[in-house]
């Protein structure tokens, strides 16, 4: 099911709740060809029912064989603690975008979005989500809970993230992943967007992060988000270009194709580095090319949600 279709239409970020849930009922909708069939609402087990309980969910033939009553739980009862952590530096605000358009997303733009669309699968799941967003320093933080006005709470922030105008800022993913690991005190399903664009110091000490998470039980995924078209497969045409950091301001001025093929050699070998420590360290990774839709993000969630649990 082509997700971005869905989308297309609509412009702009006025209501990411309502975006949110489009994105949502247009995978759920296709579900029925893809193996998560049935997910929301699968049967899990029985259990003893006890007076007060509601009787809808008594399962009676097993009464007539029985004599006992037991209620039928469903996988949409297991609750789930979830926590959502969204890198929200300056180059994660790549490409620069002239208007909001949702079918044209940076790589924040798309994170917040595909945060959302979890967090709109959380609900409908009666589970719980909590959020985390940093850039050099830590920015925001709520803990893991499924009231309604928690979830509204949470989307107020992903719209804050998306109405800030970007100042230039660095990344500490050091740091605020060491803070949030002391803060998740419960087990937790801890989803991790960001670029990752770190020198290769950096990088240990982030996985060193990483690694601090899962001491404390948590399973972790990390939705690497990137811009294929320029990031990955550097489709510049061959005219002077000034390349700047966004996070520095330190820039360089080249012809593309003088550095194409350096370039695709190194930026290969980082992205096979990165996926290489996070199976090294028990980390489910995820390629979240911006180009793509958000269809890997969402099967991701549904499989590792039934492996958590």
């Amino acid at each position: 099911m082509d997700l971005q279709a869905h989308l297309n239409a609509i412009s702009g970020f006025n209501n990411l709740e309502l975006l949110a849930g489009q994105v949502v009922e247009g995978f759920i909708s296709g579900m029925h060809k893809s193996p998560f069939h049935g997910f929301s609402a699968e049967f899990a087990e029985h259990k003893v029912y006890n007076s007060g309980e509601s009787t809808k969910h008594i399962d009676w033939k097993l009464y007539a064989r029985t004599d006992k009553l037991y209620t039928k739980r469903y996988e949409e009862e297991t609750n789930l603690r979830c926590h959502l952590i969204l890198d929200n530096s300056s180059s994660m605000h790549y490409p620069l975008l002239s208007n909001s358009e949702l079918n044209k997303p940076n790589k924040i733009a798309f994170s917040v979005l595909a945060a959302a669309v979890i967090m709109q699968l959380m609900k409908k799941q009666r589970d719980a989500v909590g959020l985390s967003v940093y850039a050099e320093k830590f920015e925001y933080y709520a803990p893991e809970k499924g009231s309604e006005r928690h979830h509204h709470m949470l989307l107020d922030q992903l719209n804050t993230i998306l109405s800030t105008k970007d100042k230039a800022s660095a990344t500490d993913t050091y740091a605020n992943l060491h803070f949030i690991a002391e803060k998740l005190k419960r087990r937790s399903l801890v989803f991790l967007f960001s670029d990752l664009f770190q020198n290769e110091m950096e990088q240990d000490r982030t996985f060193e992060a990483l690694q601090h998470l899962k001491y404390n039980k948590h399973e972790v995924i990390f939705f690497h988000t990137f811009d294929s078209a320029t990031e990955l497969n550097f489709n510049f045409n061959n005219s002077p270009k000034r390349f700047k950091d966004v996070e520095t301001g330190k820039h360089i001025d080249v012809y593309s194709d003088n550095i194409k093929k350096e370039y695709s050699t190194a930026v290969n070998a980082y992205f096979e580095t990165i996926k290489l420590r996070c199976a090294q360290y028990k980390i489910k990774y995820v390629a979240a090319d911006i180009q793509q839709g958000f269809a890997p993000i969402l099967s991701t969630f549904l499989v590792e949600r039934k492996q958590f649990l």
